[in-house]
């Protein structure tokens, strides 16, 4: 037995502490930059919207964690882009106890596609515009999970490809240049946009064309799914 340790097992014998995961979704939906939440079934805060996210096994890691009460709470499984973001662990930040929390980021390309079914701790499972969120559980701690999410989005986008990602199979210039401009929430040059985007690999042309204002418009795939990095996209 190593030294000291049946003064350590005396000392941590009575500590409550909880793992949690929680996940961020973001899609892209009606050229508004969405999150899923999920409106809770029990306390704390019955009824009101959060992160979807929970308690991790002993018999499982951080990731399974996330992504089996990602499953059980919205019915999404896995998607083509997940990352790991930062472990919160201030003291009080859940009412149940001592709790910490390590948030996680994925990736939509087609939330149409996705069947919506909440179930567990969860009564309903919706896509809210991140301009038009409602009032969070847990306080302040659900909220900032979100904008520091948000926060890391904006960064990824500046330096790598996770644009496509977000993206339909087949796509317009100008429905990616909606996506960056509601990432960043702000208005993007529309000649310049285009001309750095083509400069680099993000994407390639495709032999279709699609109607925008009445007039045939060059539809895009993207150029790889898999992560690059770059000095600087936009």
């Amino acid at each position: 037995m190593p030294k000291n340790y049946s003064k350590f097992k005396k000392i941590t014998e009575n500590w409550k502490l909880l793992i949690a995961a929680d996940i961020v979704v973001f899609a892209f939906i009606e050229n508004k930059l969405s999150v899923l939440l999920v409106e809770r079934r029990y306390a704390p805060g019955i009824g009101q919207w959060a992160i979807p996210g929970g308690f991790v096994r002993e018999d499982e890691s951080l990731e399974e964690a996330a992504l089996r009460e990602l499953n059980e709470e919205t019915g999404l499984s896995r998607s083509s882009y997940l990352e790991q973001l930062y472990t919160f662990g201030e003291v009080k930040r859940d009412p149940r106890g001592r709790v910490i929390s390590t948030a996680y980021m994925v990736l939509v390309s087609e939330p149409e596609k996705i069947r919506l079914k909440a179930s567990d701790d969860a009564i309903n499972a919706k896509w809210f515009a991140i301009s038009g969120l409602p009032t969070l559980a847990f306080g302040k701690s659900h909220k900032e999970i979100l904008l520091y999410a948000w926060q890391r989005l904006k960064w990824k986008f500046e330096y790598t490809n996770v644009a496509v990602t977000m993206m339909h199979p087949e796509f317009t210039l100008t429905e990616l240049q909606k996506l960056y401009e509601s990432v960043y929430n702000k208005n993007i040059d529309k000649r310049n946009f285009r001309k750095k985007i083509l400069s680099l690999d993000l994407v390639e042309p495709i032999d279709k064309v699609s109607q925008e204002l009445g007039r045939p418009a060059q539809l895009y795939k993207a150029g790889t799914k898999k992560l690059k990095i770059y000095n600087r996209v936009i």
